[in-house]
This record gives C-alpha cells, sequence and structure tokens, in this order.
C-alpha cells in the first residue's frame, strides 16, 4: 500500500509529533519559518509513505492529510 501526505504549513506549529510516530521517517522540520514564525513539518521522503495516518491522528493542529493508493488495482 502506498500513501501520500500533504501538510498545511501555515497550521503547523512545528511540535514535532508527527515526526516522532512516523514509522518510516517521511516527515522532517524545515529549517526556515512558517508567516506565524514556527518551524514546520513537510514529507521530507514522500515516497516512503505507507498511508498509516499516524501522523494526522498526532497532529494537535490538524495540518496533515493523509491518502491511501492500493497498487494492488493497477494491472
Amino acid at each position: 500500500m502506498k500513501g501520500k501526505i500533504s501538510i498545511d504549513t501555515e497550521r503547523c506549529k512545528g511540535c514535532e509529533f508527527c515526526v516522532v510516530v512516523c514509522p518510516k521517517g517521511v516527515i522532517g522540520i524545515k529549517e526556515e519559518f512558517n508567516s506565524s514564525g514556527y518551524y514546520y513539518a513537510y514529507p521530507e521522503k514522500p515516497d516512503d509513505c505507507t498511508g498509516c495516518a499516524f501522523c494526522a491522528d498526532a497532529c494537535p493542529d490538524v495540518a496533515i492529510e493523509v491518502w491511501k493508493e492500493d497498487s494492488s488495482e493497477a494491472l
């Protein structure tokens, strides 16, 4: 199963909960600020995402969306 994440960088406050809970190490923290003055999360290794959604569940700011793609449907 393949996944994809989208992070709303303006909602993110850089708490790093998503970084800690991601079993594949997909998410990193940028060394630049968003408009609110926070370092923010971003998909550092997006190809490794499995769509488990642990990151979205852990995010207190509801800044992460997750999609799953079932590769078994492809011919």
